[in-house]
């Protein structure tokens, strides 16, 4: 009972982690007052940007790390480096210190860096501590990042609703307060037990309150501009964060309710067989019978570890990462953008509930990449698949923003872009597993997401330079700080043409991988099912049927 209660409170632990750790969704809230403060343009605003998806570029860092630290020490490492990225700019907002431009820079690169740490902690954490289901595992604690720009509006809204330099406060020390309450499951690391029969019922119960959360927060933000009501409704989302807990009780509950039965038909069973059946997901899901050790056309094996030179002589390797580069990256992109799109379209008021919007919408489409796991019997489980399918909104999403500037199109396109990048941020790591090898994947999923930085710092660098050849071209807004607003939809009209284009080749490549890969999925499946008809088979056999 010990060992199968920790494993689910380590997966709670995760989830908070990642509710509390998604520091850069707060970037478009704090973006302009940290641009009046420093007097920088739009490109300079931008790098800054990019400085923070560079410490991505570091993240492989962590998973060497992990082989040689303890859990707990790589995630106070992260907490730490947070802790200086984001305190150090939230004292130059405050004008209590003054700090050049390029250490401004180092200092957002810190605290990207602590965000992919975070991050690669939490992979570790679902993969050692549930391998048969460690996608679903991954998925829903992955998903829970997607909520973090909701929890830290509620936040500063309790605190004071009128202070968006509080978030980078917030940015600092809710992270290492977070490290410190997860910290009890993840210091006593134990030998996860074998999986049961049960797991993917939990796993239910688990995405049906995760869901329930994601409803709250997406209902409740519109309505908490108020400190009393914030705080009201924060109380509520932290009492649906901590309900989780209640998890290993109803494992224990399950299973002695179950016990007697189970014991009962698996005695009959190993008496008439003389030796006991494993049931079938554990046939498929033990060790390396999971995966096909038999090579298709494409040379693609299912969970055979990838070194970091064999990765990168993988064309599957290279389709997927630009599927990720053109997919993925550019709704994060997007995202980092949102205030001065808000602001350049006339809805500056708005920018606030749009960063909310973006955040709850890329929860659940992390929510629904755990679809292709709950429904395996019913449909296609080619996981390469749903990731072509995840990125479709994607250039529908910016073709609408290319046809208008309306308040309900940025509304609209900021919710398909939010659910198809969750989707993909939450499904790659799953699909780095399948593809190149669950034990690697700490350090082969940092080697794929530096293609974050890489994109960031090119589809960014296009935006500011479109908008500041645009301020010319607009009706000019002199801000209090005396800065150039470009105000209009000419300011991010090419952007959001070549966007939509990147997205197109996003979509195209994630396709050839899916046809590529479809092959050994397939083979996959036929051998889930035969496995299951053997063990029906058996079953039969003793029934007289």
């Amino acid at each position: 009972m010990v060992g199968e209660s920790r494993k689910w409170m380590i997966l709670v632990a995760t989830t908070w982690i990642q509710a509390f750790t998604g520091t850069n969704f707060n970037f478009s809230s704090y973006s302009s007052d940290l641009k009046s403060v420093l007097g920088i343009s739009q490109v300079q605003l931008n790098y800054i940007s990019v400085a923070s998806d560079m410490g991505k570029a570091f993240g492989w860092c962590c998973g060497v790390s992990l082989m040689y630290f303890p859990t707990w020490f790589v995630l106070f490492v992260a907490a730490f480096m947070g802790l200086i990225g984001y305190g150090f700019q939230w004292l130059l907002l405050n004008n209590i210190i003054i700090l050049p431009y390029f250490l401004v820079l180092l200092l957002s690169l810190l605290a990207g860096c602590s965000i992919c740490w975070f991050n690669t902690v939490c992979y570790v954490l679902c993969i050692r501590n549930f391998q048969p289901n460690r996608t679903l595992a991954l998925s829903l604690s992955i998903s829970f990042n997607g909520v973090s720009a909701a929890l830290y509006n509620l936040i500063a809204n309790s605190i004071d609703p009128n202070d968006n330099k509080l978030y980078l406060l917030l940015n600092a020390i809710i992270p290492l307060i977070t490290s410190l309450i997860a910290l009890p499951p993840i210091i006593h690391p134990s030998t996860p037990p074998d999986p049961t029969r049960h797991d993917s019922t939990n796993f239910l119960f688990l995405t049906a309150l995760a869901t329930i959360t994601g409803l709250y927060l997406l209902v409740l933000n519109s309505i908490s501009s108020y400190a009393s009501i914030a705080r009201l409704v924060l109380f509520g989302a932290i009492f649906l964060l901590v309900l989780p807990l209640c998890t290993p009780s109803i494992v224990h509950f399950w299973k002695r309710a179950r016990r007697a039965i189970d014991e009962y038909d698996l005695g009959v069973h190993e008496e008439f067989l003389g030796t006991e059946t494993p049931s079938p997901d554990a046939l498929l899901d033990s060790g390396e019978s999971y995966y096909l050790k038999e090579e298709d056309s494409c040379n693609i094996v299912l969970g055979e570890e990838h070194s970091a030179r064999l990765l990168v002589r993988q064309w599957d390797f290279w389709l997927y990462y630009v599927a990720y580069f053109c997919g993925g990256t550019l709704g994060l992109v997007y995202s980092n953008n949102l205030g001065q799109i808000s602001e350049s379209l006339g809805y500056r008021s708005d920018i606030s509930s749009l960063v909310s919007l973006y955040s709850a919408c890329s929860f659940f489409g992390r929510l629904l990449s755990t679809s292709p796991d709950f429904l395996q019997d019913k449909i296609n489980y080619c996981r390469t698949g749903w990731l072509a399918l995840a990125l479709i909104p994607t250039p529908i999403a910016f073709l609408l923003l290319v046809s208008s500037g309306s308040k309900a199109t940025l509304i609209t396109a900021t919710t398909l872009i939010g659910l198809s990048s969750g989707f993909v941020f939450s499904t790659a790591v799953s699909i780095t597993s399948e593809l190149f090898g669950p034990n690697r994947a700490g350090i082969n999923h940092n080697i794929l997401i530096t293609n974050i930085p890489l994109g960031s710092l090119l589809y960014s660098h296009l935006a500011a330079l479109v908008y500041e050849a645009n301020i010319g071209n607009s009706n000019k807004v002199v801000s209090r700080d005396g800065s150039m607003v470009c105000m209009g939809r000419n300011c991010y009209y090419e952007t959001f043409v070549w966007w939509s284009l990147t997205s197109l080749l996003g979509l195209a490549s994630s396709s050839l991988l899916y046809f590529r890969t479809k092959t050994t999925y397939d083979r996959l499946e036929k051998r889930k099912h035969r496995t299951h008809v053997t063990v029906l088979k058996s079953f039969s056999y003793y029934d007289g049927n």
